[in-house]
């Protein structure tokens, strides 16, 4: 007599016994966990991976990272070159060789800039010899003790500094005096920063030969036409 099959085991059988099969040839790996790692190694490999349990709570540091701001990608945008006169001015070595003016990035009047804080145009001679007067009077920000109208109120051309230093009573001279400014024939306005021993005068300046830019030279006293001692503090 013929055994009738259980409709229940057989379903069983169907659905278990190929999933043991199926487990029983997966690749087998091992783990370890301590209290400071967490270490996966791949038996089929060789490999291993070791992962500190301290790095899931790491904060990473963004300080001193901003984001761009709106003003100043608008300021980019209405002023493509500057940042090619940033580099140009980094590279330069201005900084080092004692350039402390503070708008050496700003448009001059032939790239269609304005006026300084001081109105003198920027990096022009008597914007940076009227900045190293202010500072050596101690006014380095707003409100500035020297500006265009009671500096040079007669006309802020080099040309016209002279005559305005005599209209003002002040004292000029032939002496190189540390601090005074280097007034020239030719249109154009130096600070005095040392006179050596023999003689000769270490002048600061901006836009000699029309460059725009910062230059340090020493020269003969002779070749400075006046000498225009500082104002009155």
């Amino acid at each position: 007599m013929k055994k009738s099959v259980n409709p229940l085991r057989v379903l069983i059988t169907v659905l278990v016994v190929p999933g043991l099969v199926a487990t029983a040839a997966l690749p087998a790996y091992a783990s370890t966990f301590s209290s400071d790692a967490q270490t996966a190694s791949s038996m089929t490999t060789g490999q291993s991976l070791s992962v500190a349990a301290t790095a899931a709570s790491t904060t990473i540091s963004r300080d001193g990272v901003t984001a761009t701001s709106d003003a100043e990608m608008a300021a980019r945008k209405a002023d493509p070159a500057r940042e090619l006169r940033v580099e140009e001015y980094d590279a330069s070595g201005a900084r080092e060789l004692g350039d402390d003016y503070p708008w050496p990035y700003e448009a001059s009047d032939d790239e269609g800039g304005g006026l300084s804080p001081l109105n003198y145009y920027y990096r022009e001679c008597v914007d940076f010899v009227a900045w190293r007067l202010n500072r050596d009077a101690g006014s380095t920000s707003a409100p500035w003790k020297y500006v265009w109208s009671n500096l040079t109120p007669n006309g802020g051309n080099a040309s016209a500094w002279a005559s305005n230093w005599k209209s003002h009573g002040w004292p000029t001279g032939s002496e190189p005096v540390p601090g005074s400014v280097a007034w020239f024939n030719g249109n154009h306005v130096a600070y005095v920063k040392a006179v050596t021993d023999d003689g000769q005068v270490v002048i600061e300046e901006y836009n000699h030969g029309s460059t725009h830019k910062y230059g340090i030279r020493t020269i003969p006293a002779s070749s400075v036409a006046l000498f225009l001692y500082a104002p009155p503090r």
